[in-house]
């Protein structure tokens, strides 16, 4: 009879504090909400459309590596509450030694075990090995990504959407040209994209098409060239890129550097509605991460700003531009 009763009530004591934990940490909302309203229905009408668009925080880091400077990064970024991590390439920098992609397994886990880590590759990535002549067997092997989802037939590119934003990993160690199953994947990807549901597009790769820096000076000039056209078409709000160890931010359709600074660090993008997001670069500082940039964006699917008069949406009068 005793154990009738003792049973259930260890059961609550000691089992159910765990449950509501659990369901606290994984029914976590967003920072706040927007309720986007779809104009193809009369506003009398009771079965309007209505889509309702998350906030969220996006955090970015690349040439992510197994240093001093990794641990404190990894340390501030889970410092702040956030969605979503994306890297745009050299993860381990095994450089053929494998065990080291071992060792970055553990040093990311209690951050990647978290929240959702989403990654591309870059050139330390590669790894030409015995009977691997074309590479990324272990990024490959480590690190898939859901490409098939987006239609993609390889796991070096990519995209997916996270509340509001459709994101493109696009591999800047494959073929880009314009007749290479990335270019047209690409091609595809982009004109599937609703930007009624997913009114921001950001794009992640390696090797950056812009930089003042002396390293790694025009080595993203060939994929620029290929693919920059794409992304003006379908009006791409902001581009991340890795492989300079150093943080710039340029005009907006412009090679005019903004801001430049040769620091460690990690950036955050906040999305706060279908209309605007903030950016911050947060420079490692010791122990400290400090706010060394900042800018706010308006999305391109609502701004007016580089429309092509050709091509202006049929909601927008030419004459409003």
């Amino acid at each position: 009879m005793w154990a009738r009763i003792i049973f259930p009530l260890l059961l609550t004591i000691f089992v159910l504090p765990l449950l509501l934990q659990a369901r606290d940490d994984f029914s976590r909302q967003p920072a706040g909400q927007v309720i986007l309203t779809r104009h193809d229905r009369s506003d009398s009408d009771p079965q309007q459309a209505h889509i309702v668009f998350l906030s969220c925080s996006i955090q970015f880091k690349g040439d992510l590596g197994q240093t001093d400077w990794t641990a404190s990064t990894l340390a501030h970024v889970d410092g702040q509450d956030y969605d979503v991590f994306l890297l745009p390439g050299d993860l381990s920098y095994a450089n053929g030694h494998q065990p080291l992609w071992d060792s970055f397994g553990r040093l990311v886990e209690p951050s990647a075990s978290r929240r959702p880590w989403m990654v591309t590759q870059g050139n330390h990535d590669i790894e030409i090995l015995p009977n691997h002549p074309k590479g990324f067997v272990s990024y490959n092997s480590r690190w898939p990504m859901p490409y098939e989802e987006s239609g993609s037939t390889s796991n070096l590119y990519y995209s997916f959407e996270v509340a509001g934003t459709h994101i493109i990993m696009l591999g800047s160690y494959t073929d880009f040209d314009v007749d290479s199953a990335q270019y047209k994947w690409l091609e595809s990807d982009l004109a599937r994209v609703d930007r009624n549901k997913t009114p921001w597009i950001l794009v992640l790769l390696h090797a950056p098409w812009y930089n003042t820096n002396t390293a790694h000076q025009g080595e993203g000039e060939s994929m620029r060239q290929s693919m920059e056209e794409l992304f003006y078409k379908a009006r791409v709000d902001v581009v991340f890129a890795g492989h300079v160890h150093a943080y710039e931010r340029f005009e907006p359709a412009s090679p005019l550097s903004l801001y430049r600074e040769p620091s460690f660090g990690h950036g955050r993008f906040r999305i706060l509605n279908e209309t605007h997001a903030f950016w911050s670069w947060h420079r490692n500082n010791d122990a400290d991460a400090i706010v060394a940039d900042d800018v706010w964006f308006e999305s391109l699917s609502t701004s007016k700003a580089c429309w092509d008069t050709e091509q202006v949406p049929p909601s927008v009068s030419k004459d409003e531009l």
